[in-house]
């Protein structure tokens, strides 16, 4: 089960401050715009994990992140 779907709303939240993304995306707010499926939650356990969320960012500028790291916006 997907946490998010393409054209959904979302804000980047990294709890970590010494994980090395955390200046550079914690508290940015983008649209997802592609969902990619791996194999990662094989790996750990969780299927959730199993779905890769490519945002793009207000400038344009785009990255992926697990579910982990998304909130709804708002």
């Amino acid at each position: 089960m997907r946490r998010f779907e393409v054209g959904d709303r979302v804000r980047v939240d990294i709890p970590d401050r010494n994980d090395p993304d955390f200046d550079r995306y914690h508290g940015r707010t983008g649209e997802v715009v592609e969902v990619i499926e791996d194999d990662a939650g094989q790996t750990t356990g969780d299927e959730r994990d199993s779905h890769l969320f490519e945002i793009e960012f207000e400038n344009g500028d785009s990255d992926h992140f697990r579910w982990r790291d998304l909130r709804p916006e708002g």
